[in-house]
């Protein structure tokens, strides 16, 4: 049992990745990866949400009604983003800036919608928790590996840190301008996608097994 809980979480970061594998969640990581803060408040954000929608999700899945448990499913979500955008305007406004209408759109993101429907509604609450919880570390890691390759050969800089001696400090290291652009973001992120068809990506199967939505599982 524990080793199926443990794959939940360690399956998504590599073997069946978001981003790289399941190719869900890119326009965020196009999109806010200039820099590796503003990669780092998304991705906390996004996997807070992630645990927190699924875990409600998978609590209640008994109640919601079939018909309409696709507007349910959106309407949870859609309150925990609500929270986590007006926290970030409050503490952090000018990261809120930066992250725009992106931390918005978390409500149609497809990892969290998807795991939701796929996942949440059919499993009890602590798989669904290590499941959203993998899935959240393994989309984190894509945005912080592609942040951290734009911001380093973009500025030299990591995290305020300088890490290159710039030419301009007599240093040796001249800043890559494409970093700057979406493009790059697109390049990397498509660089990842092909390193990871290298490697077998078989669907995790589940030990959890429904009858008439009454739960007959070892937990």
């Amino acid at each position: 049992m524990m080793t199926y809980l443990s794959r939940l979480i360690s399956d998504p970061v590599v073997r069946q990745n978001p981003v790289t594998v399941q190719i869900l969640g890119v326009c965020s990581a196009l999109a806010v990866t200039r820099t590796l803060i503003p990669a780092m408040i998304m991705s906390i954000t996004l996997t807070l949400i992630l645990v927190m929608s699924n875990v409600i999700i998978s609590a209640l899945r008994h109640q919601l009604p079939h018909s309409i448990r696709l507007i349910l499913e959106m309407l949870i979500i859609a309150t925990g983003v609500t929270i986590a955008d007006e926290f970030l305007k409050a503490y952090v406004p000018d990261i809120a800036a930066t992250l725009s209408v992106f931390v918005g759109l978390i409500i149609t993101n497809c990892i969290v919608l998807g795991r939701a429907e796929a996942f949440a509604m059919n499993n009890p609450v602590i798989p669904s928790a290590m499941d959203a919880l993998g899935q959240g570390l393994g989309y984190s890691l894509i945005l912080v590996l592609v942040a951290s390759i734009r911001e380093l050969f973009g500025t030299g800089r990591l995290l305020d840190y300088q890490i290159f001696e710039l030419v301009s400090d007599n240093g040796w290291f001249s800043p890559l301008l494409i970093m700057s652009l979406p493009a790059s973001a697109f390049f990397i992120v498509a660089g990842l996608i092909w390193l990871s068809r290298g490697k077998s990506a078989q669907p995790l199967q589940t030990e959890w097994q429904f009858e008439s939505h009454v739960y007959r599982g070892k937990i």
